[in-house]
Formats: structure tokens, C-alpha cells, sequence
């Protein structure tokens, strides 16, 4: 049985500590999510298991140790097993494509592969033992072959490049023109394919589209091995965690579950916590005030009886072990909005909106309203269109026909995904006040708001992180009157604690929200409208995401492509054509039957749980055709009524 035991792991870096007590275990199929603030410690854990950081003990450590150095153990079993580890900036030789990257995952069935070829040559001229050796050989390599799956080699390959979208265009790119997050991308889709037994993956969710991360979520559920995930994406987590591993403080807390439990588990447990501190402090209490009252006596009546009993009872209160008030609350952001002058109606609104790059259709005639007050998300899969939309919304870009704009006295405010300042080198507290009238001290109590106290506001903003890009852009934006924010992947950076700040201190604002996102449970908490886009078209979902998905499985699978559906103009009705019109709507009605039966069966079957990726491909495919033609029976039978 495979199991991965962490035990008292202590890791200093740079003469830092920065983890101090984390243990945990994990066994055979768990899926275990870490999660943390950002710089908790969450990537160094999993590069530690690794192997990637290497521990600095103490000579002739566990039996000495000494400050400074590095304790703790982790025990792998069996000694052999495989692990892996996502690389966020691999590097590979120049000429290399994607599918030489991927194909890297079968370097040790390559090797097997190999050996066979050169045993099978030799077997040719062999004989008596000498061949009979050669055969136990070539048995044995068979064995190995199939067992670290060989034979499966086609239907992996397939499997992983259809899950994450990798096309024969883009499996034939230099891995050196990509961009990071297709590398990474590349990368996840090579260890996938690889399949440790022991799978570590530090945010694996990153640049995938929802289609490619509900996919990986379904991989990941069927995994045969451990997976170790960092990740801040709470949806993806309750999919598929079965335990939550929080770093909290330098040290950690296991608990059994999904994301959600976790939280249940906490509250719980701090609940439980801050009980037991409440008795102890009024025990501690009385016990303090008999001292005081006995020594108060033993003054009074000059009785050493009374100062004996006393030290008795300040010698049991010097041995209580004192209880830790629990952390309720931890530091966040404190945000608060301005009251401000509300914008017309139709704050955003876009008719007959068409846009192409080259033969390549982004939107055909798209058109959306969103009225004051909404909260709205936009989704879509990679390349669909989601930034070209933003960018002409906001002037960058300009439709190739129809128009997008902003309604009356809307005044905007965007957050970019990726964030940078004019003058890297400037102080934050300096690129704050650049173009705000604002004195330091009132910069200061109000940037504290944001969570950057004392001295940090004298940082540079070159050395800020994600997250503190994040903060600083949003407090230079939520300081003037704004009735439009515009956000893009605004929770990119963050931690799941900032997460949950923004998440509330957006539940506040009066105005309008637009926001484009693939974090799931942002979508769920923060929107009111989904608008998804589809076959180069804008669709409104008047609900989260949740409602959305669940409008989907009531609708046929939207097709990839539209097809115009032939009409062909009828003719004057004679009587035997009313005759056969009345035939033929009861035999389209009952084809109309027969495909909307079969499609439910068909849906019945995807939503099994134990359905393996090929058979689920199938039913796929087999129910967008029938769907097809549904709607060109149904087209037909409306047509008929006329």
C-alpha cells in the first residue's frame, strides 16, 4: 500500500524559519489540498517531497539537532515509488516541440522498448540456454513494459491533449515561443500523462480555461496514487480534496474532507477552543483572587497557616499550561466605498457587435445590456473572445461593425490581470499619492485599510508580490468615485483569506460590477448574471455559476459549429398533401420522442461515476449528434404547423 508519512518538518531558508511543525500523512487515492496564505510555506512542502529542496540537518541528526538547522522526516512507501512535481518555469533544449515535451513522459517505456528490440535481434541467431535466458529476459521486459503501461501509450496521449485542448497545431510548436502559462500548461499535461504515484501539483488550475479544469478535476477524482495539490481555487478544491492540510503559523492542521468541510471543521474547532481559553481564564481568575484574599487574611490575623495555603495555590497556577486566546480574525483588508452619484440605467450596452482577426470570427452581431446594480461575469473558453470584449469596452480596440458602449454618467474603474506602475522604483505610499491630493498621514491611515501598515508603505513598488499589486492597484482605484468596476481575473495573486476579503468588501459597493473570471466560487458568491460566450455570441444565464451549469444539462450540449438548418418553401396545400402533412408531423413527433429518450438514457450514462474517460468521449459525441438531429426534427415539425 502506498503511503507518504510527513513528520515534524522544520525548514529554515536563508536563516529563516519558515516552517516550523508540519506533519501529515497521506495514502493510496487521497487527493490532499494544502492551503495557506501566500508565503505560508504551501510550494516549499511540496518541493521538499520532491526532492527539488534538499533539508539541511544538523551532523548525525535525529540523535542531535541545534538551532538553525533543518529537522523533520518524511517516509515514502514503498522506497521506490515515483514522484512528481509541477514545474512553474521548466526549461528544455531549443528545438524542442509540445509533443516532444509530452513525450518525454514515456522516457522509461522508450528505454523497456528498447531492450526488447535488441533482445528480439539477438534471440534470431541464439540457441539452447543462450536463448533460453534471452526469452526470461524478454519475458521480464514484457511485464515491465505493460505494467508501467505501454501498450496504453496512444490512449493517453490522446486522453491528456484532449482534456487540455492541444490541437496538432499547437502540439507542433517550439516549446520556447510559448508563453509561461501554455508551458505550464505543457508541463501538467506531460506529468498527467507520466502519472507518478505520488502527483504534486502547485497550482494547477492557473491558466486553464473552466472546460480544461472541469476536465482535470474528473482526471484527478479517478487518479490511481496520491495527489498533493497547492491550490487557492475553493471550487476545484471541493471536487476533488479528501483532505485539507492548512499551514497555518508555520505549522499545520489536518482535516478530514473537501474544501468546505474544512472551513465547517475550523470554525468548529476554534468555537471548541476559545471555550476551553474562556473556563481556563476564569479559573486562573479565581484562583488569583483566593491568593490575593488569602494573603490579605494571613496579613490581617498574622496566620502563616493562610500564606502556606496560598503558596500551595500559586504554585498549582504557575504549573497551569496557559491556553492561547484562538485567532477569530485575522489581518485583512478593511475596505469601505465611497457614496457616489449613481450612473443611468444602461450602464453597459452592445448591438450588432462583430470582430474578427484575420479568417478567424470572434463575435457575429453579439449583443448584451447590463443595467445599474448588476453583478456580471463573463466566461468563456480560452481564445472565445472574453479580453477582445474588454479591450473594446474600454476603447483599446474597436469593433469591426456595431458598437459597445458605456452608459450615461458612468464613471469606471478597471482592475487589469496583470498589473504594473509607471515607476517601478518609486515608494508605494509615493505612487499612491502621484496623482492624489492627499496628505502622508491621511495616505497612511487610509493604505492601511489595505493592509500595508508602518513601514511597508516605504516599500518599492518593484519588490511588491501578485497580491500586493493587487492591494495597491484597488486602493488607488476604490479612492475616487466610481459607479463601474471592471475587474479581470481579479483573484489571480491572491490567497484564499484576501479572496474572501475582496469577496465582501465587493458585497458592499453600490455600483455596477463586470468582471471576467474563472475562479468558479468568486462566480457563485459575487454574480447575479452569468454571460457565457457561445458560437461567437453573448448569452445571458440569470443566475451564478451553478445556475448556469445546471441550464446546460436541462438544454442540448450547445454545438461547436452552427449549421444553417435547410428550409425549403412549401407549396400550396392540395387535400392528399394535408393528409400527408398530418402523417408527417406524427412521424416527426415520434422521431422528436425517440432522440429526446435517447438523450436523456445518454445522460443518465455520463453521470455514472465509475465511466472511464473513452466511453464518456463516445456518449459525448454520440449525443451532440443526436442533438443536431433534434433540432432539425423539431425545426422541421414547427415548420410543418405553419
Amino acid at each position: 500500500m502506498l503511503e507518504l508519512k510527513v513528520n515534524g518538518l522544520k525548514k529554515f531558508m536563508d536563516a529563516t524559519l519558515v516552517l516550523e511543525n508540519v506533519t501529515f500523512e497521506a495514502f493510496d487515492g487521497e487527493r490532499v489540498g494544502i492551503v495557506g496564505v501566500n508565503g505560508s510555506g504551501k510550494s516549499t512542502i511540496l518541493k521538499i517531497i520532491a526532492g527539488l529542496e534538499l533539508m539541511n540537518y544538523y551532523p548525525g541528526y535525529p540523535q542531535t539537532t541545534s538551532y538553525g538547522y533543518d529537522e523533520g522526516l518524511i517516509n515514502i512507501i514503498p522506497n521506490g515509488a515515483t514522484t512528481a512535481y509541477l514545474e512553474q518555469m521548466p526549461e528544455y533544449p531549443g528545438q524542442y516541440k509540445v509533443i516532444d515535451i509530452l513525450n518525454l513522459a514515456f522516457e522509461e517505456i522508450d528505454k523497456i522498448e528498447k531492450q526488447m528490440r535488441e533482445i528480439e535481434e539477438q534471440m534470431k541467431v541464439l540457441e539452447g540456454t543462450d536463448l533460453e535466458k534471452a526469452l526470461n529476459r524478454y519475458s521480464n521486459l514484457v511485464q515491465n513494459y505493460e505494467v508501467k503501461g505501454g501498450y496504453e501509450r496512444k490512449e493517453k496521449l490522446s486522453k491528456v491533449c484532449t482534456g487540455l485542448k492541444f490541437n496538432d497545431h499547437f502540439l507542433n510548436k517550439e516549446f520556447d515561443i510559448l508563453s509561461g502559462g501554455e508551458k505550464t500548461t505543457v508541463i501538467l499535461g506531460k506529468l498527467l500523462i507520466h502519472s507518478p504515484e505520488i502527483l504534486l501539483l502547485d497550482e494547477p488550475t492557473n491558466h486553464l480555461d473552466m472546460e480544461s479544469i472541469e476536465w482535470l478535476e474528473s482526471y484527478l477524482k479517478s487518479y490511481k496514487g496520491i495527489v498533493l495539490l497547492v491550490s487557492h481555487d475553493r471550487y476545484f478544491l471541493d471536487h476533488v480534496a479528501t483532505k485539507i492540510v492548512e499551514v497555518e503559523d508555520k505549522q499545520s492542521v489536518s482535516y478530514k474532507g473537501d474544501y468546505s468541510s474544512f472551513v465547517t471543521q475550523k470554525e468548529e474547532n476554534i468555537r471548541i477552543q476559545y471555550e476551553q481559553f474562556r473556563q481556563q481564564q476564569k479559573k486562573i481568575t479565581a484562583m488569583e483572587n483566593t491568593v490575593k484574599d488569602l494573603r490579605d487574611w494571613a496579613m490581617r490575623a498574622d496566620n502563616n497557616k493562610f500564606f502556606r495555603r496560598a503558596a500551595s495555590i500559586q504554585k498549582r497556577l504557575e504549573k497551569i499550561e496557559r491556553l492561547e486566546n484562538p485567532k477569530t480574525e485575522r489581518k485583512n483588508m478593511r475596505l469601505s466605498f465611497n457614496d457616489v452619484e449613481r450612473s443611468g440605467k444602461e450602464v453597459i450596452k452592445a448591438t450588432n457587435l462583430s470582430k474578427k482577426y484575420g479568417d478567424k470570427e470572434i463575435f457575429h452581431n453579439a449583443e448584451v445590456m447590463i443595467h445599474y446594480g448588476e453583478r456580471v461575469g463573463l466566461i468563456g473558453p480560452n481564445g472565445s473572445g472574453k479580453t477582445t470584449f474588454l479591450k473594446m469596452l474600454l476603447g483599446e480596440e474597436q469593433p469591426d461593425a456595431g458598437e459597445i458602449t458605456l452608459g450615461a454618467s458612468v464613471n469606471v474603474a478597471y482592475l487589469p490581470q496583470k498589473i504594473t506602475f509607471p515607476n517601478e522604483e518609486r515608494m508605494l505610499i509615493e505612487v499612491f499619492r502621484e496623482d492624489i491630493s492627499i496628505l502622508e498621514g491621511k495616505a497612511r491611515e487610509y493604505l492601511a485599510k489595505f493592509m500595508f501598515y508602518k513601514s511597508s508603505v516605504y516599500k518599492k513598488v518593484k519588490f511588491l508580490s501578485g497580491g500586493e499589486r493587487i492591494r495597491l492597484k484597488l486602493a488607488m482605484l476604490l479612492y475616487q468615485d466610481i459607479n463601474l468596476l471592471i475587474l479581470d481575473e481579479p483573484t489571480n495573486h491572491l490567497d484564499i483569506e484576501s479572496i474572501e476579503t475582496l469577496e465582501e468588501a465587493l458585497e458592499d459597493f453600490k455600483g455596477t460590477i463586470f468582471f471576467i473570471s474563472h475562479d468558479r466560487y468568486f462566480i457563485n458568491k459575487m454574480c447575479d448574471r452569468v454571460i457565457a460566450v457561445e458560437n461567437h455570441a453573448l448569452k445571458s444565464y440569470l443566475g451564478n455559476y451553478d445556475f448556469y451549469k445546471a441550464e446546460l444539462e436541462k438544454i442540448p450540449m450547445l454545438k461547436k459549429e452552427n449549421k444553417p438548418i435547410p428550409f425549403v418553401k412549401p407549396e400550396p396545400k392540395t387535400k392528399n398533401q394535408a393528409q400527408n402533412k398530418t402523417i408527417n408531423e406524427a412521424k416527426l413527433l415520434e422521431k422528436i420522442d425517440l432522440l429526446e429518450k435517447e438523450i436523456n438514457e445518454l445522460d443518465i450514462s455520463m453521470s455514472a461515476e465509475q465511466i472511464d474517460y473513452e466511453e464518456l468521449q463516445n456518449l459525448y459525441t454520440r449525443k451532440v449528434e443526436l442533438s443536431e438531429e433534434l433540432d432539425v426534427a423539431m425545426d422541421l415539425w414547427l415548420s410543418s404547423k405553419e
